[in-house]
């Protein structure tokens, strides 16, 4: 019988096939055995394997404004050695002095040991040969004036362009979250802070170079189609001494009153850039880490610190005099509700001012009193301000300010009055800050930046310049005027015992009660705060403004003795370390030939600059002057005095300035001591015989 076709045909086909797999297990098998010893196993095929492989550009730096690192990269690289390449009379030279080069380099291996290593591989003919891995690019520098490695890749056979590049922190967790990470997932990128917000100049541009399979691996040629290209580096605007004094102070205080979460930020008044960012949040029992930025990313009610924007709408509408008499009993309704002060009898009849600076939440009935045929004019005004939008800023997560408008659902009657004084209005700290920094720059409101140059090889190629968000926000007639009430609140309020030994401070405190998690606002012994405090210094001259956050304390509740006092100690050791303020004690301090003079009579203040030999110059003849201090002398000017008007005392002593008033018939009442920093009554208006003015010095 005859077999059929179709059977042979399968046997043969079964047969070639086992066959075939055999083959492949036995080349496979070999392969492995003999990875590196291409003398054995070479074929035109193997030399014509080659592929495009891309190399890791070195992450640029990020500095402080100092050009300390705040971010670094680190770079390893695994040594390897082509023991090949090298002539026989260089490697006759060198190899004794190479042995013993590598292993005072790395002791793990004798010098004897090296030699009879690399001794054998150049026998074996093996061409990619390990020296040791994850290497530092300081070692690898040591490594490259070693014998024979000095002449290179080429003659020297040293084999180093492969690099792990790893990110470090100089400075372990401080300004982590404000540093972030870029970190690659499965289906994007997470861009996280400064190192998310800038990496299109920090990444660098990937290289290609060309690899060749050998035995069962690829290898570097040498040969490289486009160098990789570093990275630029990016200076920031903070101070990595004012961040160390902020974090500390900060994380101290948490360790004292407890807390879900602080934050502390300071920023240059004039540039809105950012010197210092905290964050801290509780990550154990008595621990707290950078883990969230709070700072941009958390909105909350502002409290008390609110109120500075409610009166300065106020002022601006001109509803309102700061002078104006209130009378606070203590407790407020509004339709259903009731507000209180923290002292609950009140504070009886008092100032607007007076209201402000012991943070009275009867200012809650004066906006409600003036705004609540027209509450939409109370919002235009906080839009004004700039409390209404973001801020835009670089690092990503800055979320909205919230709040309702008339004919939203949550728009109630008695909104008005508890937006006024920080409730149903929600901000960032940073948001409040700018706000804040707006008032101690006169009205220039600062969009706040982290960074102010970016660099390739200590040469800029981008600068960042302050930018202004809005020219003014307010009159300077009433942001003095408030500026004048925030000093108030640390004189004569709730931040009086925040005191400064060097210099004078401006803020203001705020406490408001915040959801205790999934127990809402729960009972009495379950309430929860934030407390927070915001200012700037030294209150005359402004270069610093700050904010100090701190949510759900646990031991004490108050803005003032929580986070006020966190903003006192940094403005402190801030005055103490800035050249900003003052010379090192160690340094020759300027002999002053020319002195300020304080405005007031021409005899006395010629008499004055005759009996000390000071340089002047005379413009006018008036009986009353005015003066400016130059480099050279003390310019003098007519200082007119308009009959029966109120005369501008500012910057005379009290004398003076009494007596000038008196003149036009006004009672003359004083805070503080030194020259007249502010009068309650503006310059140049009709003086009412028997009115009251007060005069604030400094």
């Amino acid at each position: 019988m005859k077999t059929p076709r179709t059977v042979i045909l399968r046997v043969y086909l079964i047969y070639f096939l086992v066959v075939a797999i055999m083959g492949v297990v036995v080349v496979k098998t070999f392969s492995i055995i003999m990875d590196g010893r291409d003398h054995i196993f070479t074929s035109s095929s193997d030399k014509l394997q080659q592929r495009s492989a891309t190399v890791e550009p070195r992450r640029g730096e990020i500095l402080d404004a100092h050009l300390n690192p705040l971010v670094t990269s680190v770079a390893f690289y695994d040594i390897y050695m082509d023991p090949v390449t090298v002539e026989d009379e260089l490697w006759n030279e060198g190899i004794s002095g190479l042995s013993k080069g590598l292993s005072r380099i790395f002791p793990k291996k004798s010098a004897r040991e090296y030699e009879e290593y690399l001794r054998n591989a150049r026998v074996n003919k093996r061409r990619y040969v390990l020296i040791q891995k994850r290497v530092t690019n300081e070692t690898r520098k040591k490594l490259h004036e070693l014998p024979i490695f000095e002449e290179g890749r080429f003659e020297g056979g040293l084999i180093d362009n492969h690099a792990t590049i790893v990110r470090k922190r100089p400075n372990d967790e401080l300004l982590a979250r404000t540093l972030g990470y870029v970190k690659p997932r499965r289906k994007d990128t997470l861009y996280v802070g400064l190192e998310g917000a800038y990496n299109q100049y920090l990444a660098g541009r990937n290289g290609v170079v060309i690899q060749q399979k050998i035995a069962n691996s690829w290898k570097p040629t040498g040969a490289v189609v486009r160098e990789a290209e570093n990275g630029y580096d990016i200076v920031t605007t903070i101070d990595k001494d004012i961040q160390e004094v902020a974090h500390t102070e900060l994380e101290n205080q948490l360790n004292r009153k407890g807390g879900r979460y602080g934050c502390a930020i300071v920023m240059d008044v004039k540039t809105g850039f950012v010197k210092a960012m905290v964050n801290l949040q509780k990550t154990g029992e008595n621990d707290y880490g950078e883990i969230y930025n709070h700072a941009i990313g958390t909105r909350e009610v502002p409290g008390s610190t609110m109120k500075l924007a409610s009166l300065m709408a106020a002022l601006e509408d001109e509803k309102i005099k700061i002078t104006d008499t209130v009378n606070a009993v203590g407790k407020y309704e509004f339709y259903d509700r009731e507000l209180h002060d923290s002292r609950k009898w009140g504070y009886g009849k008092i100032t607007i001012q007076e209201a402000f600076e012991l943070s009275s939440n009867v200012i809650s009935k004066v906006i409600f009193d003036n705004y609540r045929s027209e509450p939409q004019r109370f919002l235009d005004r906080l839009h004004q301000f700039g409390l209404t939008e973001p801020l835009d800023v670089s690092i990503q997560g800055e979320v909205p300010p919230v709040y309702s408008e008339p004919g939203e659902s949550q728009w109630w009657g008695g909104s008005l009055a508890w937006m006024s004084i920080g409730y149903e209005f929600q901000l960032t700290p940073l948001q409040l800050l700018a706000f804040y920094n707006a008032v101690a720059n006169d009205g220039k409101y600062m969009k706040p930046q982290f960074v102010s140059k970016v660099l390739d090889n200590r040469k800029t190629v981008k600068t960042y310049e302050p930018e202004v968000l809005r020219e003014q926000i307010s009159s300077k007639k009433n942001i003095k005027i408030m500026k004048s009430c925030l000093e108030g609140v640390m004189i004569n309020g709730t931040g009086k015992r925040l005191k400064s030994t060097f210099f004078e401070t401006a803020g203001k405190t705020g406490t408001a009660q915040i959801a205790n998690r999934n127990k809402g606002y729960g009972k009495e012994g379950e309430k929860k705060y934030i407390a927070s405090f915001a200012g700037y210094f030294p209150a005359d001259d402004p270069i610093y403004s700050c904010i100090v956050v701190i949510a759900a304390p646990t031991d004490d509740i108050y803005g003032a003795s929580v986070s006020g006092t966190v903003f006192s100690a940094i403005a402190n050791k801030v005055y103490a370390s800035s050249y900003d303020y003052h010379q090192a004690v160690n340094e020759k301090q300027p002999i002053v030939s020319i002195p300020r003079v304080k405005n007031g009579q021409r005899y006395e203040v010629n008499k004055t600059l005759n009996r000390f030999g000071v340089n002047k110059s005379f413009k006018g003849q008036g009986e009353w002057v005015k003066t400016q201090s130059t480099d050279k002398n003390v310019e003098i000017r007519d200082f007119n005095v308009r009959k029966a008007h109120v005369p501008n005392v500012e910057g005379m002593g009290l004398k003076d300035a009494t007596y000038l008033l008196e003149q036009v018939g006004l009672n003359v009442r004083t805070k503080g001591f030194g020259k007249v920093m502010y009068q309650s009554i503006e310059p140049g208006r009709k003086a009412v015989t028997g009115g009251v003015i007060t005069l604030e010095l400094r």
